[in-house]
């Protein structure tokens, strides 16, 4: 069964120059669009992707990418809408590009759809109340 998951890489200084992301396609069968990175030689490093394929081949890819030293996260965990800060504004739903941040028509409450954010980070400069939170 074909899956896709959104995740969060923390590269260590020491394998930013490897080709860890070709090996996920040429060893592991797995397709990634990358979301976001930041990469420097001998830096530690962050890409957000998405990785897709059989569940097998991604759990092979992960024990893969920790036996290397990279942290593995879902991207869920780095993305967060505060719930008690939220006035409802809507203000973050005019710039989402993924349809992530959404406002209910019937109650004219914001909704937050994680699983189709991009990690683009543009709810948060635009929140007057600072509810949107990113944590690479």
């Amino acid at each position: 069964m074909n899956v896709a998951h959104k995740v969060v890489l923390h590269f260590p200084p020491v394998v930013t120059e490897k080709a860890i992301i070709y090996n996920l396609t040429k060893e592991y069968n797995l397709a990634f669009n990358i979301m976001r990175a930041s990469i420097n030689p001998q830096e530690e490093g962050l890409m957000i992707l998405e990785l897709s394929g059989e569940e097998k081949d991604y759990n092979r890819a992960s024990k893969y990418l920790k036996g290397l030293g990279v942290k593995v996260q879902p991207l869920q965990q780095d993305i967060a809408k505060n719930e008690d800060r939220c006035v409802h504004c809507g203000a973050c739903t005019g710039v989402c590009p993924s349809g992530a941040l959404s406002l209910d028509r019937p109650t004219m409450k914001v909704n937050f759809d994680p699983d189709k954010c991009v990690a683009c980070g543009e709810c948060v400069p635009c929140c007057p109340v600072k509810a949107m939170e990113v944590h690479f």
